[in-house]
């Protein structure tokens, strides 16, 4: 059984090959996609441990187990940990054990990148990160990947020191990026924005949107938490990586749906687009937005894959286990 440890993860996940990874994986089917959420209620909120699972009949299966616990940030403990575990499909035997933090960064950002690779428009030039998390700078680097002609990013935080140090961490890879502390007129400049906050209450208002703008809302993953309002949702055309571990899970489609604002039968997800059974982005003036639920079928793609080229030089291994 071998190990990827998160340096050999990143090195196997480049954003380009990752992407179109997962829209074959897509375009294919999943035979079985589990989800498992506990939380424990903390002074400052909530602490959750996920497990997510996926079979892809006769050729592999996993899970990943996560570990969510925000109180963390700044104490020299990441706020979020994970471990992968890999398995044959044919014989069941676990081939691999990996580091669950880098797949979920790499595989997060991927997921968010196959999305905007859809809808956002190609002439895309100013990004808006909204948050500044662990996983922030990977959404720009993913972006960046699907979408090269992007040459300004805008970073706004609640803690604007925070956002500073992003804007400063982006900027040293050559691309121009500031920190900003107006999100309304800063949502108003953007063509892609992408929140990766922990919010409950919506940050992202739907007056601010131009025509032609992407929104990708990524931090949200229980039915409390929301990123973007009501407005977002009746301007926009939406989507989801699964409309599974969307509907009924996160608040950001969830809500509006049970409000009435959002019917369940116009959302159409990654497998959709991948498959030819919806359209993505229609015009240069349409307003589309993104719902990153995650799901253990992104994680079970991604792993095989990482699997799969660092075992590149190594003979000897089964067919099966290649993407």
């Amino acid at each position: 059984m071998r190990f990827l440890d998160a340096a050999a993860v990143h090195a196997a996940l480049p954003f380009p090959t990752l992407v179109e990874a997962l829209r074959e994986g897509h375009a294919s089917s999943v035979k079985e996609i589990g989800r498992l959420l506990l939380e424990q209620k903390t002074p400052a909120g909530a602490d959750h441990f996920l497990i997510w699972a996926a079979w892809i009949e006769g050729v592999a299966v996993g899970a990943k187990l996560i570990t969510v616990f925000p109180a963390n940030a700044g104490s020299g403990h990441p706020p979020i940990a994970a471990v992968y575990v890999l398995f044959d499909g044919a014989t069941g035997a676990p081939v691999a054990v990996l580091d669950g933090t880098a797949l979920t960064l790499r595989k997060t950002a991927a997921d968010s990148a196959l999305g905007a690779d859809y809808l956002a428009r190609p002439d895309c030039r100013t990004l808006l990160v909204v948050g500044a998390g662990n996983q922030a700078p990977w959404q720009v680097g993913a972006m960046r990947a699907v979408r090269p002609g992007l040459a300004r990013v805008l970073v706004w935080n609640r803690t604007p020191a925070k956002a500073s140090a992003l804007a400063a961490e982006i900027a040293a890879t050559g691309l121009e990026a500031r920190a900003v502390d107006d999100l309304a007129a800063a949502a108003a400049e953007a063509d892609l924005i992408t929140c990766v906050t922990a919010t409950r209450a919506p940050v992202l208002r739907g007056e601010w949107l131009r025509p032609g703008t992407h929104v990708d809302l990524v931090g949200g993953f229980t039915t409390e938490m929301r990123e973007a309002d009501d407005e977002a949702i009746r301007r926009a055309r939406v989507f989801a990586d699964t409309r599974r571990f969307t509907i009924g899970v996160c608040g950001d489609i969830d809500a509006p749906v049970r409000a009435g604002l959002l019917a369940e039968a116009d959302i159409a997800d990654l497998f959709d687009l991948a498959q030819g059974r919806a359209e993505g982005r229609r015009g240069a003036d349409e307003i589309t937005l993104f719902k990153n639920g995650g799901g253990g079928h992104l994680d079970l793609m991604s792993a095989r894959l990482a699997l799969s080229r660092h075992l590149e030089p190594h003979p000897g291994i089964r067919p099966g286990m290649h993407p």
